[in-house]
């Protein structure tokens, strides 16, 4: 019974997500394409093909993109600490680490 009510929930969910404008569905990873695309920004692979192999003994576990800024922001954990940092989207240039 209850795997029914989760199933109803998500049909339902998926359902509303579909009825709203493609615009509103927009997602980091949309905004982050299309300026590519225009060439405002580097591609996150370049990004992180520069970035990632730096961080070693780090366990990369993935990107945010602000599209306002044009930042890339790479996430990695050491043992229990989190390390943002954060990639200047048009040169590549790492702007903080923390």
């Amino acid at each position: 019974m209850l795997n029914r009510k989760k199933f109803l929930s998500l049909a339902m969910l998926a359902a509303i997500a579909a009825s709203l404008p493609a615009e509103a569905r927009r997602g980091e990873q949309d905004d982050a394409r299309e300026d590519w695309q225009q060439g405002k920004v580097k591609s996150l692979r370049e990004i992180e093909g520069s970035v990632v192999p730096r961080m070693r003994g780090m366990q990369y576990l993935g990107p945010e993109y602000d599209p306002t800024a044009q930042v890339y922001r790479l996430k990695f954990i050491n043992k229990d600490r989190v390390i943002f940092v954060d990639v200047d989207g048009k040169t590549g240039s790492v702007l903080r680490q923390r």
